[in-house]
């Protein structure tokens, strides 16, 4: 007999070679029905691999992120498969799950596939799927698995074998089809019950333009036909909210090529939306203890350097700017915190000056690839409304805590009330990746996860995504579409204090390094509008949305009595502006709604006379006549529902 340990802390005894799926139906026949993958001891494994020892197991279904892997990489063999029905001398290549769905690589030679042939494609996967044919995991020598491929003139195959260890090698088959994988599969073919190819794009194998260009083919499949639907349904609702679309619509940015790819051009109303984000941080910031720095876009390279940003970034940044000194050069900043350090540097301090928190809005530079850039996502110039704490080991535990309920009250004065945090630490199996003592990150880590479990955040633990110099704690948030997005990250360094040779004076009259944080509870302010747009839809909170107001007279004859709204509203420093087109009340209220303005304020002979307005809500319609008095009270408590001061 052998014993599995179960999620919920349950030992369980069963017979040497039972499988994942006998756990599940010793548990339930419904668990049974829904369970797609699994992981024995932390290791991927299929539901019917025999287990021959003590262990831990987990089960998944496709409301896993982990079932979801299984599901979709094994849709990428039934795509194959599909493929090979209509066009057998193409070469397969490799086919993964990814985020949303899965790909195959395919090398289809004389052959193309184009949209037209998704239809024929999608019904001939549904046709493979209904044989409902189990996937097989076997071992195979390495010999063997290249006479396979030599048989069938794959050279991709081949070439991804010959870097294998014998021993190590598995082929998957299931029906007629055989695939090189290394495992985590689904039961059978028939929980597929639902197909739909994406799009098709190209790609070079292995990422490398000097090698063969294939053809990537994206799909995505459900266990049920309904959710297929509500996922296009979703994606047509994410069309939509394209932050790139609404920015264009609500005249927030605008790219030129002129200016140069990924460097966003703001127009006034996404300045002034920009500012007011600034505005309200700095604040909070305030009220927390911050002071604001401002430092230059470009510093010496030897800065970078010494901070290790240029090891990380130069290669891939943009290139040093040279002077007519000779050996001087300059780079474009790629990070803000090596400035900070020399801030920091420009006196001595004692621990009684302790902590010092600089702040900055501060815009830096990296060469992303073209193919890489995306609306605001993804550019080369962006703002991060960076800050850097320094404080001594003893304070580290309340600063760090502190920045959580900052970051906390950002997301909530915004509306995003759906997060998880995410602990980034160190790659353990690639050390070399990253700065500093295994002391000092062994600590790092350790505060992050006791601030986490202090402040009761909802947190997972993420080996790999620290950064290069230490630890960090990112704020994973789901949209209003349920996209995961990180916004905000909390990082601990030990690392660069050391580099830059930072001190301050203890109690005990001797130099002590000093911890830094690094925080940014936006992040970067382009990437941070491009998700808020998407989240909102452009229906931003009120107090941030560029117009809060817009006044529609209904004639010409109104345009005084307009202009003296205007003014009362201004004055309680709410933002307004009239719309005296020559056009139809009708067309004018239509416009405001495609603008997505909050309040529509309709004057005419009965409000001038008795200096009122009749007042729509964008969306909700008519809320009916107020005084100018009561309608200001209004829009101010629908900002005070999410607008609070920090601290309270």
């Amino acid at each position: 007999m052998i014993k599995i340990t179960l999620p919920d802390g349950s030992v369980k005894e069963f017979e040497v070679n039972s499988t994942a799926m006998d756990v599940a139906k010793s548990i339930s026949e419904g668990l049974a029905r829904n369970v797609i993958s699994a992981s024995f001891n932390g290791k991927t494994v299929e539901t019917t691999t025999p287990l021959t020892t003590d262990g831990s197991l987990v089960l998944y279904t496709f409301n896993d992120d982990e079932g979801k892997n299984a599901f979709w990489h094994s849709s990428a063999h039934v795509l194959a498969q599909a493929i090979l029905d209509f066009y057998p001398n193409s070469k397969l290549t490799i086919g993964p799950a990814i985020e949303n769905g899965f790909y195959y690589d395919v090398d289809f030679g004389e052959d193309s596939i184009s949209e037209k042939d998704f239809e024929k494609i999608e019904k001939k996967f549904l046709e493979r799927a209904r044989e409902k044919a189990e996937f097989k995991l076997r071992s195979i020598s390495k010999a063997d698995a290249l006479s396979y491929y030599k048989e069938q003139d794959n050279q991709y195959k081949v070439e991804l074998i010959e870097g294998l260890e014998d021993g190590e090698i598995t082929f998957c088959d299931h029906s007629d089809f055989t695939d090189l994988c290394r495992g985590g599969h689904i039961p059978n073919t028939g929980i597929i019950k639902a197909i739909k190819i994406m799009s098709v794009a190209g790609a070079y194998w292995r990422g490398d333009e000097k090698n063969n260009q294939l053809t990537r083919v994206y799909g995505i499949s459900f266990p049920k036909q309904k959710q297929l639907k509500e996922y296009l349904e979703l994606l047509e609702e994410a069309k939509k909210r394209d932050h790139r679309k609404l920015g264009k619509e609500l005249e927030l940015f605008t790219f030129s090529q002129r200016v140069g790819q990924g460097l966003p051009l703001w127009l006034p109303k996404g300045a002034a939306l920009r500012n007011r984000l600034e505005d309200f941080l700095k604040k909070a910031q305030k009220k927390a203890g911050y002071e604001m720095v401002m430092t230059p876009h470009i510093g010496q390279k030897e800065l970078y350097v010494t901070s290790g940003h240029y090891a990380k970034y130069g290669e891939d940044s943009f290139q040093p700017i040279t002077t007519p000194k000779q050996d001087e050069e300059f780079l474009l900043k790629p990070m803000n915190c090596p400035h900070h350090c020399e801030v920091y540097n420009h006196k001595p301090y004692s621990y009684k000056d302790l902590p010092k928190r600089f702040a900055e809005f501060g815009t830096v530079y990296r060469y992303e690839q073209s193919g890489e850039l995306h609306g605001l996502t993804r550019v080369r110039g962006f703002t991060q409304d960076d800050a850097h704490i320094f404080c001594t080991p003893d304070q580290l535990d309340v600063e760090f805590k502190n920045v959580i309920d900052l970051v906390l009250y950002v997301f909530g004065s915004l509306g995003f009330e759906k997060f998880t945090a995410q602990v980034s630490i160190r790659d353990m199996a690639n050390p070399d990746k990253y700065i500093g003592s295994v002391d000092n990150w062994e600590k790092a880590e350790q505060a992050i996860i006791n601030a986490a479990k202090d402040k009761g955040l909802d947190y997972i633990i993420e080996e790999g995504e620290a950064a290069f110099y230490g630890p960090k704690l990112d704020f994973m948030v789901k949209d209003a579409l349920g996209r995961k997005w990180q916004l905000g990250t909390i990082q601990v360094d030990y690392n660069l204090p050391e580099r830059f040779d930072l001190n301050y004076k203890g109690a005990d009259n001797q130099l002590h390094r000093p911890v830094m944080i690094h925080r940014a509870p936006f992040g970067s302010m382009e990437r941070f509008i491009a998700v808020l747009l998407e989240h909102t839809g452009g229906n931003f909170p009120l107090w941030l949305t560029p117009e809060q107001v817009i006044i529609l007279p209904i004639s010409e004859k109104y345009q005084n009595y307009s202009e003296k709204v205007l003014d009362l509203l201004e004055n309680s420093e709410i933002r307004a502006l009239i719309d005296d087109r020559n056009e139809k009340t009708g067309r004018k209220i239509r416009d405001a709604e495609v603008s997505k303005i909050p309040f529509m304020v309709i004057v005419g002979e009965n409000e001038q006379k008795d200096g009122t307005v009749s007042v729509r809500k964008h969306g909700e319609g008519d809320l009916g006549v107020f005084t100018i008095e009561e309608f200001t009270s209004l829009i101010n408590k629908e900002v005070s529902k999410t607008l609070v001061p920090f601290g309270k």
